[in-house]
């Protein structure tokens, strides 16, 4: 039977890896990996946690990122990262992920035990059973005290909102938009109405009319919102290839030809200057009438 370990730093990300572990079967616990992040003093203590876990399953954080590929090392297993399916065949761990910018799946199968897996978040539904039957450790084992590397300086960007990985609902620009202002007037008091997160294409981004942590596609960040709504955006593969695993897509763009038609559930052709204004006024009127029952 399969031995599943969870390893997480952020509650958010518990009830994912919760419902990959239960596709995969067998016993699962979970560790919840806090405090001082220190790489070195981290692995020490999660190798020693770590130990009779057949499957070990961390989110897509940056620190989950760093640490699967050198704790399968020291383990003597094998890593495989950005899965968006696991199963269990004939007793071999088989990972799924995207390939070909999103065009195509391979099917992993890990030869090497334990399988260290950081998976994409919200590819998988919640498993809050197996979340709450686990036992949750907090900064597990204790200090060695050995270090071969020190963190000198750390630079944390402010973030007033969820991870962009994590969001349900988001609102994305590209190079149609024209420039900051579009974002700002426009995208923004829409996004805000809806509740939903800001994102951008990597010509946005590279323009500087918006942070690079907006940047979504091949080479940013992969989300799978239940609604992504694409202003301005042509549907390159590149930016298809992070956004292949959202559940509707909404694309607006003045471009009757543009590629993101392809790929979305609903298209309007015109303006964004004129279509996302008729939006954020239909939303009000809905609001108002909401208020009026």
């Amino acid at each position: 039977m399969t031995n599943v370990l969870i390893l997480f730093a952020e509650d958010r990300a518990a009830q994912g890896l919760a419902g990959a572990a239960e596709q995969l079967g067998g016993e699962t616990r979970a560790i919840l990996v806090d405090g001082d992040y220190q790489i070195e003093e981290t692995l020490d203590a999660l190798v020693d946690a770590c130990r009779g876990a057949d499957v070990i399953l961390l989110a897509n954080d940056t620190y989950s990122q760093e640490i699967a590929p050198r704790l399968a090392h020291r383990l003597g297993g094998a890593c495989v990262g950005d899965g968006v399916g696991v199963a269990r065949v004939d007793g071999r761990v088989r990972v799924t992920r995207q390939v070909y910018g999103g065009k195509a799946h391979a099917v992993v199968e890990v030869r090497r035990s334990p399988a260290v897996l950081w998976l994409r978040a919200r590819s998988f539904s919640g498993g809050a059973a197996a979340a709450s039957a686990a036992e949750l450790s907090r900064d597990p084992g204790a200090r060695s005290g050995r270090r071969s590397t020190r963190i000198v300086e750390r630079n944390v960007s402010a973030q007033t909102h969820a991870r962009l990985e994590d969001a349900q609902v988001i609102i994305s620009g590209g190079r149609g938009i024209g420039g900051p202002e579009g974002f700002r007037d426009e995208l923004e008091p829409l996004a805000k109405m809806l509740g939903a997160q800001m994102a951008a294409s990597r010509a946005a981004c590279d323009a500087g009319w918006v942070p690079p942590t907006w940047q979504v596609g091949q080479t940013g960040k992969k989300v799978a919102p239940e609604l992504y709504v694409a202003v301005a955006i042509t549907g390159a593969s590149q930016h298809m290839a992070g956004i292949s695993e959202a559940r509707n897509i909404v694309a607006i763009n003045i471009d009757p030809d543009a590629p993101i038609f392809k790929h979305a559930r609903y298209g309007i052709v015109d303006d964004y200057r004129k279509v996302v204004p008729l939006l954020r006024e239909r939303l009000t009127n809905l609001g108002n009438h909401e208020g009026k029952r």
